[in-house]
């Protein structure tokens, strides 16, 4: 295939799959909180059932949210300085895999261009810290974080917007890298790109979706990624 660009999930495929306490998020959430006289657990337990909501839109409707937005649909006022426990929560799962920066230059040396379209609520400069942190930022050529479009995958105008980053036009020529077979493999498919599966994640019955795509390919490590597309 004449290939232009691999474009990657970010969570559970960029970085290691995590299992998350999501009563301990919630807390960290409700840190944030400044609704006068407000109850931290009735917060954190509106915050819990607001993630649901905000979750299910986007799996059911590919409708896009912010951090800002769930605290809306939970009722609540918040300052987003105060968003501090919730980072600190989450820092020990955003660490980018090892093998990435090598397959990033592997894939620049082959020519290729690298997109990263993440389902997300956080802010793109959280990400794009991340990134940096990491030391692998300098070889991403376009990312998308559906926190600031209007969809979510799979949505085909989300990976759309994400093709549009790395400046390649035909979904043809793209391929994309996720470890979901809804939001990622079928998503990207019903786009018109192929998809390849990592399918080292546990992802929650109510995440899955109502589809499961076939992928066109499956690696169990991103460093067996060239080998499997020069094959495709």
């Amino acid at each position: 295939m004449d290939l232009g660009a691999v474009i990657f999930d970010w969570g559970g495929t960029l970085t290691r799959w995590h299992d998350i306490d999501f009563h301990a998020e919630s807390l960290a959430l409700a840190a944030a909180v400044t609704t006068t006289g407000h109850d931290p657990e009735v917060s954190r337990a509106a915050l819990h059932e607001a993630g649901a909501v905000v979750w299910g839109r986007s799996r059911d409707h590919q409708q896009s949210a912010t951090i800002a937005d769930l605290f809306e649909v939970a009722g609540l006022d918040h300052d987003p300085e105060l968003l501090t426990a919730y980072r600190d929560f989450w820092e020990p799962h955003t660490y980018t895999d090892p093998e990435v920066r090598p397959l990033f230059e592997r894939l620049h040396a082959d020519g290729l261009r690298i997109g990263v379209l993440s389902n997300t609520i956080w802010p793109r400069a959280w990400h794009v810290a991340i990134f940096e942190r990491d030391g692998v930022y300098d070889l991403v050529d376009g990312d998308v974080y559906t926190s600031e479009i209007a969809w979510t995958k799979p949505s085909p105008y989300a990976f759309r917007a994400a093709m549009q980053a790395v400046g390649v036009e035909d979904p043809g020529r793209c391929v994309y890298v996720g470890d979901r077979l809804y939001d990622d493999v079928w998503g990207a498919q019903h786009a018109g790109m192929r998809a390849i599966h990592i399918p080292l994640s546990s992802i929650p019955r109510s995440q899955a979706g109502h589809t499961e795509g076939t992928p066109d390919g499956v690696v169990h490590a991103l460093s067996e990624l060239p080998g499997l597309l020069g094959r495709l």
